[in-house]
């Protein structure tokens, strides 16, 4: 996406807008149709996400050619993004129909899923390229038109197999749990007051941010050093393996020792990949940094997930974690939006240490979170 949006704008300077875009579409979606899905079910919801995404990836298609439109991609990124804001609640749906303790496990499982997108879609880019090339159409539209199908079979599978509706097994778990006091659910504001909550939220967004404001700009770097295609596929997919491979590990790694520690190990490895990032441009190390960039997002993610989803009552959750969709995809948007400026007058070494410094924010503030939790145990 960066490489065609710099391409249809004709600056570097544009490489971030559609990606931002992406990001706010997701805050813009999130919300509404988690509201929407406390009131109609988990599977209508999801099925909307779907549909947004489907349609997005034809107009980013039209866009690239015969368009050739900034305006008319960003679109169609605005409407994939929002497709994204409702789909990535799936992992939330799952955690739902699970007991508690088991949680964490589910999330991780879904997030696993993703493993075979991480491997699959950076491995298309390249033939899909080769595939519309072939056709008389442009070598971008064809990640596009991938997407288009891929998506549009998400919605069958989503509406054919999501039977029961997950949020009335939800509603039936907290029925026997009897934890549920009211038919309402707390106000918004109130349930933003738990501390739990705050961190699960602030760990999913400030990884979120740093995985965003470097993985953004990464293609467009590799580019400028003379890595072509296939290259950036290959560190991008090793990027995705570390978001999506090591998840349902890290499920098990927060059943065994917790949550927050799990957060505080994340933003650890996404200071690390911050470091490594700008020391060299050879394939080896960039594998390796854009690794660690997923696997810090996918602990800080699956535990700041799980610290939410814990916390919530069936009929709490929809609009809960849509409001929670929306914050992290502001924060990546204004990820996206400003990598592109940040990296066009100052450089990779710029972008990677603005990164680090939220990481070590995140690590700083989780300790002092864990600590001040241990205080008032130890006072009650």
């Amino acid at each position: 996406m960066p490489i065609i949006s710099a391409h249809l704008g004709g600056s570097d300077a544009y490489a971030g807008i559609p990606p931002t875009v992406v990001m706010l579409g997701r805050a813009i979606a999130a919300y509404p149709v988690g509201w929407l899905m406390d009131r109609v079910g988990r599977r209508s919801g999801l099925s909307i996400g779907y549909v947004l995404a489907t349609l997005g990836a034809i107009l980013c298609v039209t866009s690239i050619q015969p368009w050739s439109s900034l305006i008319g991609f960003s679109i169609g990124g605005l409407l994939m993004g929002m497709g994204r804001g409702v789909i990535e609640q799936a992992r939330f749906v799952a955690a739902e129909v699970y007991p508690q303790e088991q949680q964490a496990k589910a999330i991780g499982w879904i997030v696993l899923a993703g493993t075979v997108g991480a491997i699959g879609g950076p491995l298309l880019v390249d033939p899909s390229g080769h595939l519309s090339t072939s056709f008389g159409l442009h070598t971008y539209t064809g990640p596009y038109i991938f997407s288009a199908a891929l998506i549009a079979i998400a919605l069958l599978l989503n509406i054919i197999f999501l039977r029961p509706d997950p949020m009335a097994i939800g509603q039936a778990l907290m029925n026997q749990s009897n934890s549920e006091e009211n038919n309402e659910g707390r106000p918004l504001k109130e349930i933003f007051q738990d501390r739990s909550v705050r961190l699960g939220v602030s760990a999913m967004v400030i990884g979120q941010l740093v995985m965003t404001f470097i993985m953004v700009i990464t293609p467009l770097h590799m580019n400028h050093h003379a890595h072509g295609a296939k290259a950036i596929s290959w560190v991008i997919m090793a990027h995705t393996l570390g978001m999506y491979g090591l998840s349902s590990i890290t499920g098990q790694l927060i059943t065994r020792f917790g949550r927050v520690p799990i957060v505080i190990i994340g933003a650890i490895i996404l200071a690390i990949s911050a470091i490594l990032t700008p020391i060299s441009t050879q394939m080896p190390l960039l594998i390796f940094a854009l690794f660690l960039l997923g696997l810090g997002w996918n602990f800080c993610f699956i535990a700041g997930s799980s610290l939410l989803s814990e916390s919530l009552a069936s009929i709490e959750r929809g609009r809960t974690q849509g409001a929670t969709e929306t914050a992290v995809a502001l924060a990546a948007s204004a990820g996206a939006l400003s990598t592109g400026p940040v990296f066009a007058s100052a450089g990779m070494v710029a972008i990677c240490a603005i990164g680090l410094a939220f990481s070590l924010a995140l690590f700083a503030g989780t300790s002092w979170w864990q600590k001040q939790t241990i205080s008032i145990s130890a006072h009650d």
